[in-house]
């Protein structure tokens, strides 16, 4: 069965691909450039597989890059042909100007979201919990997909601006790393990790791509060598002042339940990380006062934002649940093509205020 569904997926896959090919094709025959069809076509298919056929070797790396702009042109290149096929039907309007006009826009999409991907904005909020405690900041980053396009310099983005927030607590959500930690690890941004500050410390746990890599010890030593704690399913106790909790991600299904991770203390202020927001009742039965997630991306794409919103209670922003204070990041980084429409990169500095 499951190969039968891989065999429907891939003729579905393919039958898109033949189509954005034929209008791409249309196009370029109305402006007489079109040549060498079997090449044309070869191209194609190879890079609307390239993000797959990329990682079977480094040499294949080019077409991962190929591969992830695609999945860009393929979201909104649908759109934009489908519309343009009922306007060039309809309409005296002639498919070399409907097809430029078409390309254009695609262009225009792909530099705005490129910006919004790159130039990350800084979220602020303020949160008050009715326990004892002294004032605090956290900042929260999540899904940076640190790797091939979100590289070393978009790290050194986050760092600067956590470091000037001074924070007293850095949480790393989950997807720190796309699938491998290697190009992390080759490129020195451990250097760059190792220079966030923070009062208590940055903690951080994984997310489902960290699971995808299959390479967690390798990836939990970079971070340890990054002054960057990874929780697995730990609770731990900060300064005599507030409990942290770092969740396995939904990946890992023997994952034990928030409930064997509970404090010893409920007086005091109790928070939890979890990479996917899957489920906000248990945290808030539980007496979490706040709860830190990402993976959603926000869709990253519009309209993807809608398909999440249906998915999760809360796919992106602050929400009080009961007691608890829930945020879901859209993430500092990107997965697939670096674009961002409709969302951009972010990172959280988040105000604790303590009423007792």
């Amino acid at each position: 069965m499951r190969i039968l569904l891989g065999i429907f997926a891939i003729a579905i896959y393919g039958g898109i691909t033949f189509y954005l090919g034929w209008n791409l094709r249309a196009w370029l025959n109305s402006l007489q450039v079109f040549r060498w069809p079997i090449l044309f076509w070869s191209v194609l298919f190879l890079t609307s597989f390239g993000y797959f056929i990329g990682k079977l070797h480094v040499l294949l790396t080019p077409l991962t890059v190929l591969g992830s702009y695609w999945m860009f042109f393929l979201q909104y290149g649908l759109m934009l042909c489908m519309i343009a096929n009922i306007i060039v039907f309809f309409t005296p309007l002639s498919t070399k100007f409907v097809g430029t006009g078409a390309v254009g826009i695609l262009l225009v999409l792909l530099a705005v979201g490129t910006y919004f991907a790159y130039t990350p904005v800084v979220r602020q909020a303020t949160i008050t919990i009715d326990k004892p405690g002294e004032d605090m900041r956290v900042v929260l980053g999540s899904d940076f997909h640190l790797g091939l396009l979100s590289g070393k310099g978009h790290l050194e983005k986050f760092v600067a601006l956590s470091n000037e927030h001074e924070p007293d607590l850095v949480l790393l959500a989950g997807d720190i790393v796309d699938d491998s930690p290697q190009r992390f690890i080759d490129k020195g941004m451990g250097e760059v990790m190792e220079s966030l500050q923070s009062t208590y410390g940055v903690y951080g746990i994984l997310g489902n791509h960290e699971y995808y890599g299959n390479e967690i010890p390798e990836f939990k030593q970079a971070m340890k060598e990054s002054n960057v704690e990874i929780l697995m399913d730990e609770t731990l106790l900060i300064g005599d002042r507030f409990y942290l909790t770092g969740r396995e991600d939904l990946t890992n299904k023997k994952r034990l339940a928030l409930s064997a991770l509970q404090p010893e203390n409920k007086e005091l202020p109790w928070f939890v990380m979890n990479h996917t927001p899957d489920d906000l009742d248990e945290p808030a039965n539980l007496g979490v006062d706040f709860h830190v997630s990402g993976h959603t991306h926000k869709g990253q794409m519009w309209p993807n934002q809608y398909i999440t919103k249906k998915i999760f209670e809360l796919d992106y922003g602050h929400r009080q649940k009961e007691q608890m204070h829930a945020l879901v990041s859209s993430g500092f980084g990107f997965w697939g093509p670096p674009t961002r429409i409709g969302s951009q990169s972010e990172l959280w500095v988040i105000d604790i205020q303590f009423n007792k």
